[in-house]
């Protein structure tokens, strides 16, 4: 092979590696899951913190699914350490936990879980202690549940309604704040079938 030869075979194969570099991620066809329809299979480990297995009222065992938490409605939040905008939501869903947690018709009812995307278990705990997060976050360090719900960005929210048979179907699933506490819980309880303040 000639000089000139070897120079255009070197020139291309740094052609195929730029392309590969700058070139998009093929789209998998997966997206978010959508109102209607149901959340993909999302195997979570069972907390360590007692007070957050009591709050989901799980029956035991080292992992479970969203669907077993006993609850009508699970809200998700899809969020990361790393998020601006998570970090600013952070107060606001501690004010929504603390909302469903003071009303009596809604404690028990509505639980919610944070899912850190990308985050250890070590940077879980670090986001749960500089927010004062009080509800059950779960890590997905290698991006699995990430990649199963179609990769949104976030903060990205998912509330499910879960059936007495175990079934569940999506009630909301949409991208960025919550904006205002009350608003967001009273359209969760009437996406859900029951008003705040009483059940429907």
């Amino acid at each position: 092979m000639n000089l000139r030869s070897k120079a255009w075979v070197s020139h291309f194969i740094l052609l195929i590696l730029l392309l590969s570099i700058s070139a998009p991620a093929a789209y998998s066809g997966i997206t978010p899951p959508a109102a209607g329809t149901q959340i993909p299979k999302l195997i979570l480990p069972a907390p360590e913190n007692a007070e957050h297995r009591r709050y989901l009222r799980l029956n035991g065992g080292e992992s479970f699914q969203v669907s077993q938490i006993k609850s009508s409605v699970v809200i998700i939040e899809i969020y990361s350490l790393y998020c601006p905008h998570c970090q600013n939501e952070a107060p606001l869903l501690n004010d929504l936990y603390q909302a469903i947690e003071q009303d009596e018709r809604l404690k028990g009812t509505i639980k919610i879980i944070g899912i850190g995307i990308g985050n250890s278990p070590f940077e879980v705990e670090v986001y749960r202690k500089t927010y004062n997060v009080p509800f059950p976050l779960f890590p997905d360090n290698e991006f699995v549940i990430h990649k199963s719900l179609g990769e949104p960005r976030t903060p990205y929210f998912i509330a499910i309604k879960v059936s007495d048979d175990g079934s569940h179907k999506v009630i909301y699933s949409k991208l960025g704040s919550i904006i205002e506490v009350n608003g967001f819980l009273k359209m969760i309880a009437e996406l859900s079938g029951f008003e705040r303040g009483g059940t429907k």
